[in-house]
């Protein structure tokens, strides 16, 4: 069974905070509207009083995050003067004291908050904040991956009509394609490279029953090259050097029995490998 990508994402988010600031305690989660978040993972906690608790914005440390969308931290959570207190029961049974919240911003709008916490009442220094926050920055790739991804496979699904649309289709392929790599859930990830599938054999039909078997990465490069893309650019998209990519190439190449990039990519359509 796979787990929802916000989970694994938050998760592995907490890690990395509590191994780059040494804080014993992180938890956070993302907004499931404008102004509301659930605590949805815990890391280092020795009960689960915080796990679901709903945050509006405004209300409390992580609420006051949302609503300023900056960072914010308090030396003693339950003495502190400058949030309210409607969740001090869940924060005094799980014994945390100085806690920080930084906010998860994508597009200038706040998706979630990551906390950190510590059990005395000590003030946070500055090194502590910009590993929270750099925490949060990766949270916030991995949305706008997500995001992208979500608005490519609803635009790959729309009816094609016409040359135009076609080569619309066949950036969002090579984008997609782009895109797998990255995806850590394993469900979204594999519905997207069905889509890509799917739209390879839409212009011509099926693949031929002995259609060239190429690696994912090969087809991932074609794809780029099928867009119009430098071995650089196809490089810097795919996270990968410019000489890997061209040997990449050169292996579909040989493969497809071409001589030039053109032909490679033809070759390519005409075994429904790509759109």
């Amino acid at each position: 069974m796979h787990e929802p990508a916000d989970a694994v994402e938050m998760r592995a988010a907490l890690l990395r905070l509590r191994r780059a600031t040494g804080l014993p305690v992180a938890f956070g989660g993302l907004l499931h509207d404008a102004r509301r978040l659930r605590i949805a993972e815990l890391s280092g906690a020795a009960t689960g009083a915080l796990r679901g608790l709903a945050i509006c914005a405004g209300n409390g440390l992580g609420g006051k995050s949302i609503a300023l969308s900056r960072p914010c931290a308090v030396t003693d959570y339950r003495s502190a003067r400058h949030i309210s207190h409607e969740y001090d029961a869940a924060v005094a049974t799980e014994g945390l004291r100085s806690v920080l919240a930084v906010p998860v911003v994508v597009r200038r709008k706040v998706r979630g908050v990551l906390y950190g916490a510590l059990r005395e009442p000590m003030a946070i220094g500055e090194r502590t904040f910009d590993a929270a926050m750099a925490a949060a920055r990766d949270v916030e790739q991995a949305l706008v991956v997500r995001d992208e991804v979500q608005r490519l496979l609803a635009a790959a699904r729309e009816p094609v009509a016409g040359l135009g649309a076609w080569e619309e289709v066949r950036e969002a392929h090579g984008e997609l394609r782009a895109l797998a790599p990255r995806i850590v859930d394993q469900a979204l990830r594999e519905t997207l490279l069905s889509v890509c599938g799917r739209l390879a054999t839409a212009a011509g039909g099926p693949p031929r029953e002995h259609a060239v078997a190429l690696t994912p990465r090969e087809l991932d490069v074609l794809a780029c090259v099928a867009a119009g893309s430098t071995n650089a650019a196809t490089a810097e998209r795919l996270g990968l050097q410019p000489e890997t990519v061209k040997g990449y190439l050169r292996a579909a190449m040989r493969k497809l029995g071409a001589h030039t990039r053109g032909e490679a990519v033809a070759a390519s359509r005409r075994a429904g490998l790509l759109p």
